[in-house]
């Protein structure tokens, strides 16, 4: 089968597009004809390797374990392993799988959903992991309707999730992002726009602060907050080659007894469970993937350099027969 190889740790030149064996699926698992897959930000990062700390958490320490790249996926299933019952094949699927940079792919069951048909599969491929983790984050900061919230990095996948199911909820929304991304931001659904390049973002209280990836200093962030909020962390960027940002969360662990503020560091998990209630409020128009492109398997490697250096809306949408 085509897919997109990675040959150990390093910047685009790591990744080419070449053929592989096609997988088999293990006990619990099905296989995948992949019609469409997305990039997140933890493609980026299994592409680098950085943080070191995640070699040592089991994705290979001098070369990731799974030689294909990808995690979200779209598609129908061909062939269903041992124990499976909830799919068989010829159903089309979203969520995630191992290596969905390619025309097949392995995945749980337990990761999968049944693709509605009023869904793309580019929209169905662009839910499970970003969708997922804005998701778990507003339920991690158990927001209220009334309440304020301001997202930081409100223009990226997970974040223009975040917008609209904030304003789902009945929150009054603040999205911060660059000039450039504004208006996607506001047409998401925030109630303001802050442009961070120009315009302090902390000089009023929020209840609720969703840091997605930022490095903003945690004591300008609790400035933000009302006595009593809520600041929920959702992975760090800009932090060097082992921590990548988490030395504020570190920071905020060891203050967080001594304050009332709270502090929530966000392990998020791709399960059906939750993809289904993103599904569901896709399908209930209360959320609408932002896709900020469609692209072939071979320029996979230009948009991660978009990506990384800020200049990509929502998501990126990898259709795998283009």
């Amino acid at each position: 089968m085509k897919a997109l190889l990675q040959s150990g740790y390093g910047h685009t030149e790591v990744l080419r597009v070449d053929t592989t064996p096609r997988p088999s699926p293990g006990p619990g698992e099905v296989l995948v004809k992949v019609e469409a897959a997305a990039i997140d930000r933890g493609t980026w990062h299994l592409m680098t390797g950085r943080p070191y700390l995640m070699r040592l958490m089991g994705f290979g320490l001098f070369a990731p374990k799974e030689p294909v790249a990808g995690l979200d996926l779209a598609g129908t299933v061909v062939e269903v392993g041992v124990g499976v019952a909830r799919f068989r094949a010829g159903d089309d699927v979203l969520g995630t799988g191992r290596g969905s940079f390619a025309e097949f792919a392995r995945a749980r069951v337990d990761k999968l959903v049944h693709k509605p048909k009023s869904l793309s599969f580019a929209e169905a491929a662009a839910l499970a992991v970003s969708g997922g983790t804005a998701l778990q984050a507003i339920d991690a900061a158990k927001l209220l309707a009334g309440e304020r919230v301001l997202i930081v990095g409100a223009s990226g996948g997970v974040g223009t999730y975040a917008v609209q199911m904030a304003k789902a909820r009945g929150a009054h929304v603040t999205g911060v992002a660059s000039t450039a991304k504004l208006e996607t931001v506001r047409a998401v659904g925030a109630d303001r726009v802050i442009d961070y390049r120009t315009t302090d973002f902390t000089t009023e209280p929020y209840d609720v602060i969703l840091d997605l990836g930022g490095n903003t200093p945690l004591s300008r962030l609790r400035g933000a907050l009302t006595p009593t909020g809520r600041l929920v962390f959702v992975g760090g960027e800009n932090g060097g080659d082992w921590t990548a940002g988490f030395g504020r969360q570190m920071l905020a662990l060891l203050l967080a007894p001594f304050v009332r503020q709270r502090f929530i560091l966000l392990a998020s998990r791709e399960h059906h469970t939750v993809t289904q209630r993103v599904v569901d409020l896709v399908e209930g128009r209360a959320v609408t993937p932002v896709i900020d492109r469609r692209i072939p398997l071979r320029q996979v490697p230009g948009a991660l350099v978009d990506l990384e250096a800020g200049r990509v809306c929502g998501k990126v949408v990898v259709e795998i027969a283009a």
